[in-house]
């Protein structure tokens, strides 16, 4: 009888262990599809999805990235809703889209950083203009210096700028896009939410922030099946110069290679990555790659290669 019970939890075993090889084998297979599917959708972009029609609304739309987005999606047909706490700027935003000949363009003002503010000027843009079926979250602040130079209440304020108005902004137009099964989201992360820089360490913390805000929210919908036609999409640009950067070192050695990005290039590549459906991306591409490489070795691998780039930010 014993032998009977040691063949029978041996026989259990075996098909345990086989039935595990079995899954890893299609694993296997799974990922080699995938990394295929990858590299072949490098060499041939994917075919671009149609914004026309579209209720994108832009936050920080008043300069830089935000007005070149808010532009660049007006001239492909969306109608666009610029969203920022500088009237004017915001204002010149539309003057520039409708004297292109594009009318739907409407400005609001918003502090993104206060909720209640937020699901107010949602609420007004649904009755006035529709729906918000693109959101680009986009406002940022960056203020530069030695971490304790900050002052408390300017790292609250980054935190509530670069951060905070990402889960107020998605809880207005989030539940919508649900419902609709349609929609899509931009979050403007940075390489700063990919590696650390002197500087910039309350800015840092919260571009990681965005990335992890963006990486988990992809996964819950991925996982529990939510909605499968809104989209997700997570920006990592270098350097741009919109302003906010005061005092970039740039290494001259290098030449182009990391001069300052200008907003109209970025502001192409963001929609174009967006109407591919593109997970992430880094500005530029290589970016992403080059980091992964390097975290495969020790910390002082990248803090040299680090080194020799020599870029990044000077204090204020």
């Amino acid at each position: 009888m014993a032998e009977g019970n040691q063949e029978e939890t041996m026989m259990l075993k075996l098909y345990a262990i086989g039935r595990l090889l079995l899954e890893i084998l299609v694993l296997l297979i799974k990922i080699f599809y995938a990394t295929f599917e990858g590299i072949f959708y490098a060499i041939i972009p994917t075919s671009l999805k149609s914004v026309k029609g579209e209720i994108v609304l832009v936050t920080g739309a008043g300069h830089g990235i935000g007005r070149e987005i808010a532009i660049k999606y007006a001239e492909l047909g969306s109608s666009v809703v610029c969203l920022d706490i500088n009237d004017k700027g915001n204002e010149e935003t539309v003057k520039i889209i409708q004297t292109n000949g594009f009318q739907k363009a409407y400005a609001y003002r918003c502090d993104v950083t206060k909720r209640e503010e937020v699901l107010q000027i949602i609420q007004q843009i649904k009755k006035e203009v529709g729906d918000v079926t693109v959101l680009i979250n986009n406002a940022g602040i960056m203020p530069c210096h030695r971490l304790l130079e900050h002052k408390p209440e300017e790292i609250t304020k980054i935190f509530e700028v670069n951060v905070l108005a990402h889960f107020w902004l998605l809880e207005a137009v989030l539940p919508n896009m649900i419902k609709q099964n349609h929609g899509h989201i931009v979050a403007l992360s940075s390489m700063a939410g990919v590696l650390g820089l002197r500087n910039l360490v309350p800015y840092c913390a919260s571009k990681f922030a965005v990335r992890g805000l963006m990486e988990a929210l992809i996964e819950e919908f991925r996982e529990e099946k939510i909605a499968s036609e809104v989209h997700f999409t997570v920006v990592f640009p270098y350097m741009v110069n919109t302003g906010l950067c005061k005092n970039p070192k740039i290494n001259q050695k290098l030449g182009e290679a990391l001069a300052l990005l200008q907003p109209k290039m970025v502001a192409e590549i963001i929609v174009t990555s967006m109407r591919q459906n593109k997970l992430a991306i880094t500005i530029p591409s290589f970016f992403m790659l080059l980091n992964d490489v390097l975290r495969l070795f020790p910390i002082k691998v990248g803090q040299m290669v680090k080194d020799f780039l020599d870029s990044g930010m000077d204090a204020d």
